[in-house]
């Protein structure tokens, strides 16, 4: 009967199109302009309010589009700008999908959960700071409210999928990025760039603006505004196949777990068997244009949310066949052990920040030091960080932690630069085993917080436990060792340096990543830090000196 109706369909558009060349579409476009989005994308309601293309007539809510499935080339081409390794390009073909065309908003996860956990305040701004398990559980409680099956089966992190379900689900990572793309094979659905006017983004940031820092002319797009929030859902315009902000505003998270690609050609995957971490796509609205290609793979803790990670529902138009199920990993709490706070410094900031951590809980200092230090000059480190992240290098550390294995928790301090870790941080989580262990980051910035810097460490070490991090804008002023107290109490630590009761740690991961310390104080002159390696007991500085070594500039100036 499906084939039956689906063959009419065809033979109807057919004689439409014979007939009206110049009819105009529903944007006001004759049929000719309208090209292959309108081959992939319909509607999903008719006058009635029942779906036009489904045969068993299933209501559905508006502002869902049917995405017509087909195959494409997932992944990104090995000659594509600051693509990762994790992006190599395999042939994947989705069925058909409902997806929603706005993020989902604070006003609909309020109405169904009756809490909004977002950083930012506003009904039509898109949710945000919510965990994969979160969203899980949202789609559930909205398909029981409307009379749906639910997607999910949760048994603590454990949830397993029906795919025969008719209830709101999370994408795929595939149907993710199959719809993001919309037909198009370029970095953004918008082609080569994408600008400021089109996406709400780190704008002063676009694309390949990391080799272009300071001779602009061979940007596609250059610099623009940098809103420093979300925006409502239905701002800018929609990409070839009726969706908005694909790019930008807040990240979204898809079903599939964190790991390599099966590259052998598949039909609706469902991305790794097991893992530590899921995947969220499509960047947010601090982050640079880099992290927001259509290609581009983001990973965090199922347990863990953001400021910048919501989600987009989506629903089955073609009923699935089968389950998957995906155990969730259990990271044993750290609850005793040794303390090392571990950080990297270029300009002063993060060495001042990791002395006052340090200062407060007695635990062990060290730095992360080179063979072959990065330039003092300001103009040239620019060029050698953005060098070291494009060519994913990994820079000889000069000196080494030679009992590791002592330490149960790791405090993870370093600068954002060009919206990630500095690859020594690279060097030093790949220098040794963190499973089980628990880090606990934080970073100096110029205005982008962490960037895509947690992403990174959870790629490195998905094994390891991640804590609450904090970010710190530039050298954090006078309210920096309040603001640290508050950290480390919300992470558990006493001012011993060892971890209080599991109960004391939040499960929301950064529960406030608004905890940014701002800095409001003038800059003070560039300066290298000197290489050494410490342990500082809690009194070798006084509260007055520890304030002095806390320079005004350096470690995360924009862009680093």
């Amino acid at each position: 009967m499906k084939r039956i109706s689906v063959i009419f369909m065809a033979v109807v558009m057919m004689m439409l199109c014979a007939c009206g060349n110049g009819a105009a579409g529903q944007d006001g476009k004759s049929a000719d302009d309208t090209g292959q989005a309108d081959a992939r994308l319909e509607e999903t309601e008719d006058a009635e309010g029942n779906d036009a293309e489904n045969p068993a007539a299933v209501p559905l809510p508006e502002g869902f589009v049917l995405v017509q499935g087909g195959a494409f080339q997932m992944g990104s081409p090995r000659e594509e700008a600051w693509r990762s390794e994790d992006e190599v390009q395999h042939t994947v073909t989705v069925n058909d999908f409902y997806m929603s065309t706005y993020e989902l908003t604070q006003a609909e996860y309020q109405e169904i959960t009756g809490e909004n956990p977002s950083s930012f305040s506003g009904e039509d701004l898109p949710v945000e700071n919510i965990s994969w398990l979160d969203a899980v559980s949202y789609c559930n409680a909205r398909s029981e409210k409307e009379g749906l099956m639910p997607a999910y089966t949760v048994n603590g992190a454990d949830v397993t999928w029906n795919r025969s379900a008719d209830g709101y689900r999370l994408p795929t990572e595939a149907e993710w990025e199959y719809a993001c793309r919309a037909g198009t094979t370029t970095p953004f659905n918008t082609e080569t760039s994408i600008s400021a006017e089109e996406s709400n983004y780190y704008g002063h940031y676009p694309y390949e603006i990391e080799d272009n820092y300071f001779s602009q002319e061979n940007l596609t797009t250059g610099p623009g505004e940098y809103r420093q929030t979300t925006v409502p859902v239905d701002s800018f315009s929609p990409n070839p196949w009726g969706l908005y902000n694909m790019h930008g505003n807040v990240s979204e998270w898809v079903w599939d777990y964190y790991g390599a690609y099966d590259t052998e050609e598949q039909t609706d995957p469902t991305g790794a068997d097991t893992g530590t971490l899921r995947v969220y796509r499509g960047g947010g609205w601090n982050d640079f244009a880099k992290n927001m290609r259509s290609a581009y793979r983001a990973a965090l803790a199922g347990d863990k949310g953001s400021f910048n990670i919501g989600i987009r529902l989506v629903r089955n138009a073609v009923s699935g066949t089968g389950s998957v199920a995906s155990a969730g990993t259990e990271h044993t709490e750290s609850t005793g052990g040794k303390v090392l706070i571990a950080f990297f410094s270029w300009g002063g900031n993060t060495k001042g920040i990791a002395e006052e951590i340090q200062a407060q809980t007695g635990a062990d200092l060290f730095e992360i030091t080179l063979v072959n230090p990065y330039s003092a000059d300001y103009n040239t480190v620019l060029d050698e960080a953005q060098r070291d992240q494009n060519e994913q290098a990994r820079p000889e550390l000069a000196v080494h932690v030679e009992n590791m294995e002592e330490y149960d928790t790791v405090i993870l301090g370093y600068p954002n630069w060009w919206a990630s870790i500095p690859m020594p941080i690279a060097s030093f989580l790949e220098e040794y085993d963190f499973t089980g262990k628990t880090i606990i980051p934080f970073c100096s910035h110029g205005g982008g917080r962490f960037g895509q810097s947690l992403t990174a460490i959870a790629k490195l070490v998905p094994d390891a436990r991640m804590g609450e991090a904090l970010s710190v804008h530039y050298s954090g002023g006078s309210d920096l060792p309040d603001e640290i107290t508050e950290w480390l109490e919300t992470n558990g630590m006493n001012k011993g340096g060892s971890w209080q009761a599991a109960t004391a740690f939040s499960r929301r991961f950064p529960m406030r990543t608004q905890r940014s310390v701002s800095c409001t104080c003038p800059v003070s002159p560039l300066f290298s830090s000197s290489t050494w390696i410490s342990s500082i007991s809690e009194n070798s500085f006084s509260s007055r000196s520890r304030r002095q070594h806390r320079v005004f500039m350096g470690d995360s100036f924009n862009p680093l």
